[in-house]
């Protein structure tokens, strides 16, 4: 049996996402010229990006399994932010940038002065 070409990706890890879900649902499938686009990433729409294959005879089934729409699967996660600081009006993620920020600049700091 001979290989086809499923799909065309722009980076390798799209194409890897796709793989699992064929291989999931008992798919062999490969994904070729993935090196050549890490290497030599300025050559990815020239060789056609990274190409997703699968035996001949699974194309239709790998075909209808990518074109599923599983977004409905997804549960809805409840929503938790870190503890925040009194007076401290920033979302969640902002809050935690900033503490880290903090944090990294006095480190900084400290291995500056005990550094010289």
């Amino acid at each position: 049996m001979s290989l086809v070409t499923l799909g065309r990706y722009s980076l390798p890890f799209e194409a890897h996402l796709a793989r699992s879900r064929l291989e999931s649902e008992g798919i062999e499938a490969f994904v070729a010229d993935e090196h050549t686009v890490n290497m030599q990433w300025m050559l990815s729409n020239a060789i056609g990006g990274v190409r997703l294959q699968v035996q001949e005879d699974d194309l239709y089934r790998a075909r209808k399994i990518l074109a599923e729409d599983r977004s409905g699967l997804i549960d809805d996660f409840p929503e938790t932010e870190p503890a925040r600081e009194q007076g401290d009006n920033r979302s969640g993620l902002s809050a935690l940038a900033s503490k880290r920020r903090k944090r990294g600049f006095f480190a900084m700091l400290l291995a500056l002065f005990i550094g010289s």
